[in-house]
């Protein structure tokens, strides 16, 4: 069996990314940082949807406070949403509509089954997100958290709450519900509940700009064995100040901190000795909470469904060789699983999403 490190080098020599950061971590609570190529250890990277397991907990941790319910009407903090209309189907014209038959709540938004989310077939409501600024890809947000819960609030859902399943869009409005609960920035109050508790030093929606050295360049692959650098080194839309509020926006991180928190999660929601997450909401968290009639193959992507759940914020399989292990991954190349006897393993780069990456996730899931 390879090690880490040796799958880390023979993918650098791949070319699948010029770095690459992994971190085993052992059911005995030991982790190791290993790198390859010219990513170093405390590389500060784009974690993108890796950033979904790290709102879920922030919305747990409320709820385990008695702030927040799982079964809460999200119009209670998002009011935009309260007239919210239903496509008659998920390819019907955009006025061809009936009314909510049940408000979207809470545990909507963490299980993507709000009705709102990345739609995949052509259909007047795909076209319509892409003209409005609505539409999921690999860019970072265009606009602020207001202006885009708007837009998509002039927008129908696509199913009734609770009957489908669409990826994305329901974490940005989590984002936005978080931050208008607690009355003031998310970025703060994630540092505050989350980060300075746990240690991660180095998280947050943007990098200090004393700290922006530590940002890498953002690339893609061309198609003919090539890189394309899509996000500058030291720059961009990850260097603070934020232009707008990003708290429909994803995080930044490093190995080391995306570690504490992942420790966090594969010790039981326990961190220092005390119960940081509540036992019984993690094992929700990390419990297929998307009912069999949901799982359609236009949900995501082919196959998607094929052995696996979503519980809040992370995927876990259901089947299989790793049954139990859930997690999550971010479009720039980063990933996370957590094994039920409590290891983990977290690989990090700055590419994008396509068959050179998943390959090197595929190894380290082996």
């Amino acid at each position: 069996m390879s090690t880490l490190q040796e799958i880390l080098d023979r993918h650098v020599a791949a070319g699948t990314a010029p770095g690459i950061v992994g971190v085993d971590g052992a059911a005995d609570g030991t982790s190791e940082i290993v790198t390859a190529g010219d990513l170093p250890a405390d590389a500060i990277v784009r974690i993108q949807s890796m950033t979904k397991p790290i709102l879920a907990v922030a919305a747990l941790r409320l709820v385990q406070d008695g702030r927040l319910s799982l079964d809460d009407r999200v119009e209670r903090w998002l009011p935009e949403l309260g007239g919210a209309r239903v496509l008659r189907t998920p390819v019907s014209a955009l006025d061809d509509t009936v009314g909510l038959a049940a408000p979207i709540t809470v545990r909507h938004l963490l299980t993507n089954t709000s009705g709102y989310g990345v739609v995949a077939e052509p259909s007047p409501l795909q076209a319509a997100m892409v003209e409005n600024g609505t539409a999921a890809g690999q860019d970072p947000v265009a606009v602020g958290a207001d202006e885009w819960l708007a837009r998509l609030a002039s927008l129908p859902l696509a199913f009734q709450p609770g009957e489908g399943w669409r990826y994305h869009h329901s974490f940005g409005l989590l984002g936005i519900l978080l931050s208008r609960l607690v009355g003031g920035s998310l970025d703060e109050h994630l540092r505050r509940d989350i980060f300075s508790p746990l240690g991660m030093i180095d998280t947050g929606h943007t990098v200090p700009p004393e700290r922006a050295h530590r940002l890498p360049a953002g690339y893609r692959h061309d198609g003919a064995g090539g890189l394309v650098e899509v996000e500058p080194a030291a720059g961009g839309f990850s260097v603070a100040p934020a232009p707008f509020d990003v708290s429909h926006s994803e995080l930044v991180s490093t190995a080391s901190d995306y570690s504490a928190f992942a420790r966090m999660l594969a010790s039981g929601g326990v961190h220092d000795g005390y119960a940081f997450l509540d036992p019984e909401l993690l094992s929700r968290m990390r419990a297929d909470q998307v009912p069999a009639a949901v799982k359609t193959p236009e949900s995501f992507f082919p196959g998607f469904w094929d052995g696996t759940g979503w519980g809040f914020g992370v995927m876990m399989h259901t089947e299989g060789a790793h049954v139990g292990r859930y997690g999550w991954s971010g479009g720039l190349g980063t990933d996370f699983f957590i094994d039920p006897d409590g290891s983990f393993r977290i690989v990090m780069t700055q590419v994008e999403m396509g068959p050179e990456v998943m390959g090197l996730f595929g190894d380290i899931a082996r």
